[in-house]
Order: C-alpha cells, then sequence, then structure tokens
C-alpha cells in the first residue's frame, strides 16, 4: 500500500475487523471449471474427456457431500480456510524454515541518505530502531491508517502479527505465540532483544512510559557491541532455529529439562517486540543491485537471528539493513507497509536524528545466557554446519528492473501473481527448452486469475 499519511485520527486501525464480509464459498460447479480448465493444455482429447468424466461424477456424488460440509465450516468461521491454510503451508511442514519459508530481504534505506557506509551501524541502526518502534507504537494506538480498496476497509489483522510474535516448534505441529495487545487491550511486551556474535541481549525500549531515543538506543547497542567484541563468540543457540522441524522441537525441550531459566530465556526472545541482529558483515548494495545484501539476509550468520521471530532486523556493519521474518503469521506486505513508514521518516529526518542527545537514567542491556551441556553445543555445531551447507547451494540475484512497471501491468489488466508467474514460466523455456512449459506457459493464460494464491511464489 502506498500512504500519503501513516497516522489517522479519525479511525482505529482494526475498527472494522468484526464488520469485515466472511470468506465466500465457492460454488461446487465453478471449482471444478475452474480445475478443468487449468488441466486442459495438458491432456490430450481421450485423457481430458476421462478426466471431465471424473469431474462431473465427483459433483455429482461425494463432491456434494463435502461442499455441504464446507457450507455448514462457513457458517462458523469467517474464514474457513485460513485455520487449513496455515497449518498445512506453515505449522505442519517439517522441513527448517529459514531457509525454504522465511521471508528475507535488504531495506530500502541505502537509496537517499544512507548509502553503505563503514562505521555508521550503530548511529543508523539506533534510528532505524526508533522508527520502528514509532510504528509498533501506532499499532498500540490503533493510529496506523486503515487500507482500503475503493473505499472498502481490508483486513487489518496481519499487522497484530509483526510484533511480540513467535513460532514455537512442535514434534509434529508448530503454533504461533503472541503477545501483542492494543492499549485498549491491555499491557504489552515492550522489550527487544539484541543478537551479536552469538550472544544474547535484552533491554526494555520504554522507559517511565516514553520510547527510548536514538542516543539511548545507540549506548545500549554500543555496550551489547563492545561486550561481545572484547569476549569470545557465544553459543550461538539461535542457530537451533535453522534445525529441521521435530529436531528443533525435541532440543528445545531438552534445553527447557536441562534448566529452568532456559524457558523464561525462550519466553523472553519470543515475546520481544523483534530481535535485533548486529552483523559483522559489510554487503555490497547500490539502488540498482541489492544481490549480496538480500543474499546475506537470507543466509547470513545463524548466530544472531532467531528463525522463528516475526522479524528480525538485520544491521551489517556498513550502515544497511536488511530482514528476516518467519512466513507464518504474515505475508511480506506486512513488511513492506512498516518498511515503507521507516524510509519516509529517514527522508523527512534527512537520515539523522535532531531531537536532544540527552540520555536518561536506563537499565543495562542484560545477557540471556542459557545453560547447555555437551550435548546441546554439539547441536549448536551440527545445526551450522547443516544450514551453511544448504546455504551454500543458494544463489540470489536481485537487480532492479526499469524497462517498465507496474504501470503498464495495469493497463494491461494483469493481476501482479499472473505476470510474475508467467515471466517465470517463459525464463525457464527460454532456459531449459521444455516442450511441456511451452504448452502450460500459453494454457497458462487461460486459466490464471486474480485467484491465483498469492504465496504460489514462496512454495
Amino acid at each position: 500500500m502506498e500512504h500519503t499519511t501513516f497516522e489517522s485520527t479519525e479511525e482505529r486501525t482494526f475498527q472494522y475487523q468484526n464488520s469485515l464480509p466472511p470468506l465466500p464459498v465457492p460454488p461446487l460447479n465453478e471449482s471444478l471449471k475452474k480445475y478443468l480448465d487449468a488441466v486442459k493444455p495438458f491432456l490430450n482429447k481421450e485423457e481430458y474427456q476421462r478426466t471431465f468424466e471424473i469431474v462431473k461424477k465427483f459433483e455429482h456424488g461425494i463432491g456434494k457431500e463435502l461442499h455441504h460440509k464446507l457450507l455448514e465450516r462457513a457458517k462458523v468461521k469467517k474464514n474457513w480456510l485460513e485455520e487449513w491454510w496455515l497449518n498445512s503451508a506453515y505449522l505442519d511442514a517439517r522441513t527448517p524454515s529459514q531457509l525454504s519459508v522465511n521471508v528475507a530481504g535488504s531495506a530500502p534505506y541505502l537509496e537517499h541518505y544512507w548509502a553503505s557506509k563503514e562505521g555508521t551501524q550503530l548511529e543508523r541502526g539506533a534510528i532505524a530502531v526508533w522508527h520502528t518502534l514509532h510504528f509498533w507504537d501506532l499499532l498500540r494506538r490503533e493510529r496506523y491508517v486503515v487500507d482500503k480498496v475503493r473505499g472498502t476497509p481490508l483486513d487489518m489483522n496481519q499487522l497484530r502479527m509483526l510484533f511480540s510474535t513467535c513460532k514455537v516448534p512442535g514434534v509434529t505441529r508448530d503454533s504461533i505465540t503472541n503477545y501483542f495487545r492494543t492499549e485498549s487491550e491491555g499491557d504489552c511486551p515492550s522489550h527487544v532483544v539484541a543478537m551479536c556474535r552469538g550472544h544474547i541481549f535484552a533491554f526494555d525500549a520504554v522507559h517511565d512510559g516514553h520510547i527510548l531515543t536514538p542516543p539511548e538506543i545507540h549506548r545500549q547497542l554500543a555496550y551489547i557491541k563492545k561486550r561481545c567484541h572484547n569476549e569470545s563468540n557465544g553459543p550461538g543457540v539461535a542457530a537451533l532455529t535453522t534445525k529441521e522441524r521435530t529436531q528443533w522441537a525435541k532440543i528445545r525441550e531438552y534445553l527447557i529439562n536441562l534448566d529452568p531459566n532456559n524457558f523464561s530465556i525462550l519466553e523472553t526472545i519470543q515475546s520481544s517486540l523483534f530481535v535485533i541482529s548486529l552483523d559483522d558483515a559489510s554487503p555490497d548494495g547500490t539502488p540498482e543491485d541489492y544481490s549480496m545484501i538480500s543474499l546475506l539476509t537470507l543466509t547470513g550468520d545463524p548466530t544472531i537471528r532467531w528463525g522463528d521471530k516475526s522479524y528480525n532486523f538485520l544491521t551489517f556493519s556498513n550502515g544497511t539493513f536488511g530482514s528476516n521474518s518467519d512466513h507464518a503469521p504474515f505475508d511480506a506486505l506486512v513488511l513492506v507497509a512498516m518498511c515503507e513508514y521507516i524510509d519516509r521518516k529517514i527522508t523527512e529526518n534527512e537520515g539523522t536524528w535532531k531531537g536532544s542527545d540527552k540520555i536518561r537514567d536506563i537499565p543495562w542491556p542484560e545477557e540471556l545466557a542459557f545453560t547447555v551441556d555437551l550435548k546441546v553445543l554439539d547441536d549448536i555445531r551440527l545445526a551450522k554446519e547443516e544450514y551453511q551447507q544448504q546455504a551454500s547451494d543458494v544463489q540470489l540475484i536481485s537487480h532492479a528492473f526499469t524497462s517498465f512497471g507496474k504501470k503498464l501491468v495495469k493497463e494491461l489488466k494483469l493481476h501482479p501473481d499472473t505476470f510474475v508467474q508467467l515471466a517465470l514460466q517463459l525464463a525457464y523455456y527460454k532456459l531449459h527448452k521444455r516442450e511441456t512449459l511451452d504448452t502450460a506457459l500459453f494454457g497458462a493464460k487461460h486459466v490464471m486469475s486474480s485467484q491465483t494464491p498469492r504465496r504460489w511464489l514462496m512454495e
């Protein structure tokens, strides 16, 4: 969404949630027609006729019964699909999350006042964290503007999942824990977690009812960085979040049984507003080429990001930024909304802090030191080795494409997902010369629509 303003004084961010219409159940015959249209380009005449007969038998047989059950479910659930989708696409998956599921990418702040420059990590990081905290405060006070399409309010619920949210591994199914509350709902965590060189720290981002200023945040981050650079690397427990989900769940349970304080630390991380990752890497990046920054946000040091957190804020040594977020709680547009807000505020303030440099008497950051034994240390070692092996197989290029943009796509009346999917199909065909994909490409023109799942590209 593009906003002319971010703050609303007339409407509350979540005021329309209860009045939003339910997700409709599409008529069975329409769904089956779309299925037949979708498979037609891949089948010869005889195969299509047999498929058609099977579909018709389903429509007038068990399909009718299943559709009735779906309609009954829709009577008691406003979104009959959401729970099924969340479980099947994310929480039931056992593959490691960080490289195959998480949303990762660079931030656009280098495009105006913050071109890469060594020695700016903490100063810029403090300002960016400050703007992030104000975005959280807008949501807390429900003053963030409601997104609308031609005057119709959209569902804002995913914004609730950006802060103080974490996925918790389970042996067979993961779960999502969310501690965010609006002011009208009650108390909400206000601490952040910072990770550097395998160490984990926490500090409160609010003091005496006021968000820490950039100089105060800078002091906290400088303390953490100095501590970590003057000591040996920490155990890097965060690397365990890169493990296969069932393995991570069992290791997590072992950690909790090893020392009750480990559970308290896990709770502190899970409930934190977000994680600040102080990364020693210095990736190149320009407005035309985000490749290196983007690659490191996805495949960088696993000991300084908690892969299950809803938001890991990555700040590199040369003052460039990125994020790594678990995909289960929300879609990438939530991050786009926040990055747009931060980018606009950085521009308005010319990339600097123009307020007071006074630092209040705030508590120093507290190190969160897990109790570990030889087994846990070996698990961490294996997790890092497996992660690095998988990460070495990732290739990523992120170049700015300027030949045309969304204006042309809109003029062609194409849905963005349709356009990108067709581009991928065409690129694959040009590269591999597969006739079947050539057929799929041109057949897809007839079946892709605005109903194409927008997470198709991720899965």
